[in-house]
């Protein structure tokens, strides 16, 4: 772990004092309860109005189960991509390129809330773990995910996740697609807010604040 600070402490019109500090993440703690992580068979990717909320899923049998959730800033989700886009092909690169996973052949896909509806929802994973950053590992034939919640002091691992490397493609598709209609609403929004004569658009982004990205495995 690496931080400095810049000038001395200044008292304020309060009595207390600020100073500038600069944390740089070199490394994370890894809390005992999150160690050994979790085994996530898929994910659904939601947008809210001001994260994005990605779940992991386990779907071996029914009813399937929410795994591991975790909130991610929008600022952050790029990097995300990013960061996954690099791994995958620097695995491609090792391994050759993932089995493709077979698509659904149903013609009428499940609604998000049937989805949620048909899933059993652990009350200790609904609130979901924060993570401002993420490092990205992978094996022959997994990739690992620790998501981190980088503050100062001390950053940790927040969410440790596993995914089986035939996975990762379709959610960097997911990801990517999810914000990528993000940013076009964010665009509506200000086209909106430019020209009211226009009409105005729902600040949630989207009927109900949710884009289901296509559940993956």
């Amino acid at each position: 772990m690496n931080e400095r600070t810049e000038g001395e402490p200044e008292p304020n019109e309060s009595g207390s004092f600020t100073q500038q500090v600069h944390h740089q993440q070199i490394s994370a703690r890894v809390p005992e309860s999150v160690g050994r992580g979790i085994f996530s068979t898929g994910a659904i990717i939601l947008t809210g109005p001001n994260e994005f909320i990605c779940d992991f899923v386990l779907r071996m049998t029914r009813p399937h189960q929410l795994a591991a959730r975790v909130v991610i800033p929008h600022i952050v989700m790029p990097q995300f991509i990013n960061a996954l886009q690099d791994n995958l092909e620097k695995y491609s690169n090792s391994f050759g390129k993932p089995m493709e996973l077979p698509r659904s052949q149903t013609d009428q896909p499940p609604s998000i809330q049937e989805i949620y509806d048909e899933m059993k929802l652990p009350d200790e994973t609904l609130c979901g773990a924060y993570a401002n950053g993420v490092m990205i590992g992978h094996s022959p034939s997994e990739f690992s995910f620790d998501f981190l919640a980088n503050f100062f002091p001390q950053s940790l691992v927040s969410c440790r996740v596993f995914l089986s490397a035939p996975q990762v493609p379709r959610l960097l598709e997911s990801l990517s697609k999810t914000y990528e209609n993000f940013r076009q609403r964010v665009k509506q929004q200000r086209q909106a807010t430019d020209n009211p004569e226009g009409g105005t658009l729902d600040s949630s982004g989207g009927d109900d604040g949710v884009d289901d990205g296509e559940p993956v495995g």
